[in-house]
């Protein structure tokens, strides 16, 4: 007889039931099915349902403390304040002499439309104003505006070409007289002949300045010092705009990489922020060292003033030397118009030590350094780099660790250098200048 003999338990079959069935088969009443919510709350008690909002309501005040105090750390957190430019704080200075519109004058009709077509194309480049010298008798004041000097067009000439110019967008900045602001002055009413004098050009400028037109006062710097022009305490008014600095002295002979570096470095160290400043070149720079400083000059605080240029001009056929020329100076311009940084971020200069890729028993004892400073605003650093020797110049690592490794090429005076680079490996070539955008966001202000 089985063990299980007359027991219904585990294992057995009852009377009448299949062996197929399955051995362990749930009673009727014992299928799951979902609580109630009665059942839920008599299970849970009475005070479910306030635990629950209290939860929901912690959840959510969480959340809101968390987005407040984002918010609030975004708000103090220190940031630069963007000053609003004035046209010819952003603007790029083009220096024509009158003569070269005279000679389109003398080619009739077909050399007038010539010239206006290259102010378009002068637009285009990002150049703002043109500088127009020659116009007028420098050595006569006080000045005749009514007429022109005999040497140039005749005054209905000037009316076109200020015409022509407002078309295409281009501001006019005349050379009107020479004086020696910096010569021995007389006292007058308690104001010297120099504060008298811009007042009296202030006066003319303000008649015909508008906000959407204004009219601004330029003085050329021609000496090492400049005399303090707006620190009057006569007179509450601005009486200069801008004042036009050349980075190298006048001289007569082509000056060596040498001379040139010196003076570089001594304009980069005593530059003057007291007045907006425009560059240019100035002095005789060798051939190999003018893209060398049209990379300095468009990268400095300030606004460029670039001489005429035949490389510039547009033509239908130009060489490779011409487009690389062209190519340099638009990505320069271009850079500047929509950086902030380039536009009015700080300056700031920085000296190292650099290691020449040949043997040091042989690099000469006068061979110029590396000139390097950096353009911040924010978390955003321009890195502009000067080779002004004749042998390839590498970094030195105890320097360039001070700085973020990586960076971008945004212009080098070669135009053959692109995507990014490390300042580590970086060696600079003979006669170079590179501009390169910083990856990691530091404060060397």
């Amino acid at each position: 007889m089985p063990v299980n003999a007359g027991h219904v338990g585990y294992g057995s079959v009852p009377s009448g039931a299949s062996e197929t069935c399955p051995l362990l088969t749930p009673e009727p009443d014992s299928l799951w099915r979902p609580m109630t919510r009665e059942e839920l709350e008599a299970a849970n008690g009475p005070g479910w349902r306030k635990v629950r909002c209290y939860l929901v309501l912690l959840f959510w005040l969480a959340w809101v403390t968390i987005l407040a105090t984002s918010v609030a750390i975004i708000i103090k957190s220190p940031r630069p304040v963007a000053t609003p430019l004035k046209w010819w704080q952003k603007s790029l200075f083009y220096q024509l002499q009158a003569d070269q519109w005279t000679e389109a004058q003398t080619e009739g009709p077909e050399g007038m439309c010539a010239m206006d077509e290259q102010l378009p194309y002068l637009k285009s480049l990002g150049i703002g104003a043109l500088i127009l010298k020659g116009v007028f008798d420098v050595e006569v004041f006080p000045l005749n505006l009514t007429a022109a000097d005999k040497n140039f067009a005749p005054l209905a000439w000037m009316q076109h070409l200020l015409s022509e110019s407002h078309k295409a967008d281009l501001k006019i900045v005349l050379d009107l007289c020479k004086l020696d602001l910096l010569a021995p002055q007389g006292i007058t009413g308690n104001l010297s002949a120099t504060t008298q004098t811009l007042l009296e050009w202030r006066r003319v400028f303000g008649e015909f300045s508008s906000p959407e037109e204004e009219r601004i006062v330029v003085v050329k710097q021609t000496s090492d010092v400049l005399r303090p022009l707006n620190g009057s305490r006569q007179v509450n008014v601005t009486l200069v705009d801008v004042v036009m600095r050349s980075i190298l002295p006048h001289s007569h002979h082509p000056l060596f990489a040498q001379e040139v570096a010196d003076a570089v470095e001594r304009c980069l160290q005593t530059r003057g922020d007291d007045i907006w400043p425009s560059w240019t070149v100035g002095g005789n720079p060798s051939q190999e060292l003018k893209k060398l400083l049209l990379v300095l000059m468009m990268t400095l605080p300030g606004s460029p003033a670039i001489h005429y240029d035949k490389d510039m001009e547009k033509t239908k056929d130009k060489s490779k030397m011409n487009r690389a020329a062209l190519q340099l100076f638009s990505s320069l311009s271009f850079s500047k118009a929509r950086e902030e940084a380039l536009q009015y971020g700080s300056f700031t200069f920085l000296p190292f030590n650099t290691s020449s890729s040949s043997n040091s028993s042989l690099s000469s004892p006068l061979s110029p350094p590396i000139l390097a400073f950096l353009r911040s605003w924010g978390c955003v650093h321009f890195l502009v780099l000067l080779n002004f020797g004749f042998q390839p110049q590498s970094l030195d690592p105890a320097w360039a660790s001070s700085l973020p490794e990586a960076g971008l090429f945004v212009a080098s005076t070669g135009m053959d250098r692109f995507v990014s680079t490390s300042l580590y490996s970086l060696r600079l070539r003979p006669y170079e200048a590179i501009v390169i955008k910083l990856l990691e966001a530091q404060n060397y202000s």
